[in-house]
């Protein structure tokens, strides 16, 4: 099982580059500006290294190198090539987006970086890409899974819309739950362990190796990442990883467990629709603050103890798609 050896290695490049990259953006002075409107306590945070996902990015990237080469070598399985190919051009497509938008916050010193038409038009060009070439090159098709059933659906022509939707709405979503130390990775950690094992009850060993290599890094990245944190990732990483789970779900036929196992990301996204909504309509708003995770901030709640509470939850989900999905 040579997901174990790319995991390690994601694991060590991870903690070593994490050794190289936060000195180096101290340097540059790539530090996060906080904006007025999120909570008062956060302003210490200012100055903070950002732009880390890169740590994660170059560490699954050079461990999925090794690996496969390694595996060649020893006459492992290649099949699936073209899947996990997919997958690690649609990451970087997405962390390209995320990377852009970053300079432009921190080195052009506009907080808002890109703007919203323009971050919804690349990200839509690259999932109409990837949701294309997997319609009419991969394996998966434009087949999907139901979870707790034993039913797939073909989509035929809706597929393609399908999966863009899906992928906006998801890699978003995960960007949105990067606001404390150390909860996207955490999270996002426990979502690639599942599609690891997954991915290995599928025997689809492409993407299991894929899902290996990014919880190796992503534990490497979480030393520096955790409370109180080094470096934030960024939306450079927080679009990269959104990038990596929708494929991993989506190469696995499985766009709709998203709905479950990223259960974290899709209430924080609520949590933003609801609260717009509702002081837009009504002039008052529903929580403290939104996303969520700043409503639970305002209530008292430690962000250690929010990142253990939305990790268990987001593993029990897990646990329970695995078990019963």
């Amino acid at each position: 099982m040579y997901y174990i050896v790319g995991c390690v290695i994601a694991f060590i490049l991870s903690l070593s580059l994490g050794m190289c990259v936060i000195p180096m953006l101290r340097r540059l002075k790539f530090g996060q500006e906080i904006r007025e409107i999120g909570p008062a306590w956060h302003a210490s945070k200012a100055g903070t290294p950002t732009m880390g996902g890169i740590i994660f990015i170059a560490a699954s990237a050079a461990s999925l190198v090794i690996t496969c080469l390694w595996g060649l070598i020893a006459g492992k399985d290649s099949g699936g090539f073209i899947d996990l190919l997919l997958v690690v051009l649609l990451s970087l497509a997405f962390g390209l987006i995320g990377f852009v938008d970053d300079y432009i916050k921190v080195v052009k010193k506009r907080n808002l970086g890109l703007t919203a038409a323009q971050k919804f038009s690349l990200q839509f060009l690259a999932a109409l890409i990837f949701a294309t070439f997997v319609a009419l090159f991969s394996d998966a098709g434009t087949v999907i899974d139901l979870p707790f059933t034993e039913i797939n659906i073909d989509l035929s022509w809706f597929y393609i819309p399908f999966i863009i939707f899906v992928m906006l709405a998801t890699v978003n979503s995960v960007n949105l739950t990067d606001g404390l130390d150390g909860l996207a990775t955490t999270v996002t950690l426990v979502v690639m362990l599942f599609y690891l094992l997954t991915s290995i009850k599928f025997e689809n060993s492409a993407m299991a190796l894929f899902a290996a290599v990014m919880a190796g890094a992503l534990a490497g990245f979480l030393f520096y990442n955790r409370k109180p944190a080094k470096v934030f990732m960024g939306d450079t990483g927080s679009l990269f990883l959104g990038g990596a789970v929708c494929g991993l779900a989506i190469i696995l036929g499985q766009p709709i467990t998203l709905l479950i196992v990223g259960l974290v990301y899709v209430i924080e996204t609520l949590s933003v629709i609801m609260q717009v909504t509702s002081f837009k309509l009504t002039g008052k708003r529903i929580f403290k603050m939104s996303p969520i995770h700043h409503h639970f901030e305002m209530c008292g709640w430690s962000e250690v103890r929010i990142v253990c509470l939305f990790s268990l939850v987001t593993l029990a989900l897990c646990a329970l798609m695995y078990f019963f999905g």
